[in-house]
């Protein structure tokens, strides 16, 4: 079929009016317009062919003017912002990889109606003050905004993804300010493999509560160790993870990880196993712990997740937070024995409001004459209770208002007890 010149002058016209945001938006629209742009040439050429053999009546568009808005089209092509693999993400121009820039400022208010915890602004039920105290101070923080970028390339044996997010909540002690940037998440996966920092391969952040408290509660893991893992997944049995990880302070030899995790139409289950080397001024000893998580969807919008811990002492208390640490007694290190339960309901009631409750529980099971308590002390944690109940309101879009009411209880070996009560209030804005 052939096209008058006039058409094809407007056509070419209207195509170099367009705003840029009219042009491709996704892989398959810019394919299109890279397409069309090869019928505007193929008509072009055909044009000429008709000029050189007999002049039009009608005015026509010279060559040159067409390829000029020809040029212009390919111009605005190559700035076109064309959507990316990842959701939320785009096309790098002149490449197959897309990213996606995330992130959000975070203010929070926390009132202590009870005593305050030295060490951190968040929850420390750890440290709570003993015996009976008053009200606790308010705190004021926009430390925990965070930011972050992820990227995916694709290749012949599937993508390449890399992660790299930071915060300001920077762990650097009482003596000096938080406010310092921070490294939560940076790493390379490919075929299987991913190397770098991120969260532990033993921790089960799926079936972790949501919480508006920054720490969350005890009794689980929450730690981001530089690691070398390997991921095996066959739909049909389940995913199967095997790490090393990068040790506690002190420590000369990886920890060990492996893990299994299947997942069904109600939920999810998890069984996690570790080996981790403990060492105390140049004496080392290897403990062991053990996990199980799992997550039941009790209707569409409902949820319930729980989480069981065991582990032999933590130097770090990350593998399991609201342990006691290990500690040197002559030429023995003897290592705390604990256990910790994690149990959360979810709940979205709406597009606009969504709310948690939680409850994390850590027991020693050594008791006051047990040769770790001799040389750790009768002021170490016997059991540790802390309960969250919060809930998220969404007044427009990318804003979240958070409240949460916390309390909890912490029993040392001697049967001393320190009580926590505190409100937090949050307020967020995400970008994307």
């Amino acid at each position: 079929m052939k096209l008058n010149h006039t058409f094809l002058a407007l056509m070419a016209a209207g195509l170099c009016s367009l705003p840029p945001a009219a042009f491709a938006q996704t892989a398959k629209d810019f394919e299109d317009m890279r397409n069309e742009l090869k019928a505007l040439r193929a008509e072009l050429n055909q044009l000429k062919a008709q000029q050189a053999q007999a002049p039009a009546a009608a005015p026509a568009a010279s060559a040159s003017a067409w390829n000029d808005r020809i040029d212009a089209v390919e111009l605005k092509q190559k700035d076109a912002v064309v959507l990316g693999d990842i959701p939320g993400s785009f096309r790098l121009p002149g490449s197959e990889t897309s990213i996606r820039i995330y992130g959000y400022a975070e203010a929070n208010m926390v009132k202590d109606a009870k005593g305050t915890a030295p060490g951190d602004t968040f929850t420390n039920l750890m440290e709570q003050p003993l015996g009976k105290s008053g009200s606790g101070k308010t705190s004021l923080t926009a430390q925990t905004s965070r930011f972050g970028f992820e990227t995916s390339t694709p290749t012949s044996v599937g993508t390449f993804n890399t992660k790299i997010e930071a915060d300001f909540y920077a762990y650097c002690g009482s003596e000096c300010n938080r406010n310092r940037l921070r490294l939560r998440h940076a790493y390379g996966e490919y075929a299987g493999w991913l190397i770098g920092q991120t969260w532990s391969t033993f921790m089960d952040v799926d079936n972790l509560p949501e919480t508006v408290d920054f720490n969350g509660p005890p009794g689980a893991t929450f730690r981001r160790p530089a690691q070398i893992r390997y991921t095996y997944h066959n739909p049909s049995l389940a995913k199967f993870q095997f790490a090393v990880e990068e040790p506690a302070d002190g420590a000369r030899s990886p920890n060990l990880v492996a893990r299994a995790d299947k997942a069904y139409d109600w939920g999810n289950v998890n069984v996690r196993l570790l080996s981790h080397e403990q060492r105390v001024n140049g004496v080392s000893k290897r403990g062991m712990g053990f996990g199980l998580g799992a997550g039941y969807k009790i209707t569409g919008t409902t949820t319930l997740m729980a989480q069981y811990t065991r582990l032999d002492g933590d130097g770090d208390g990350a593998y399991l937070v609201g342990t006691n640490y290990p500690v040197l007694d002559g030429g023995t290190v003897r290592l705390d024995k604990s256990q910790g339960v994690v149990l959360g309901l979810s709940n979205v009631f709406s597009e606009q409001l969504r709310g948690t409750i939680s409850l994390g529980m850590v027991r020693s099971r050594n008791q006051l004459g047990d040769a770790y308590v001799n040389a750790y002390g009768a002021e170490g944690n016997h059991k540790l209770y802390q309960w969250h109940a919060g809930m998220y309101y969404l007044p427009i879009k990318n804003v979240e208002l958070g409240g949460e009411l916390i309390g909890g209880r912490r029993t040392t070996f001697d049967g001393q007890q320190g009580d926590m009560l505190r409100l937090n209030l949050q307020a967020r804005y995400l970008f994307n």
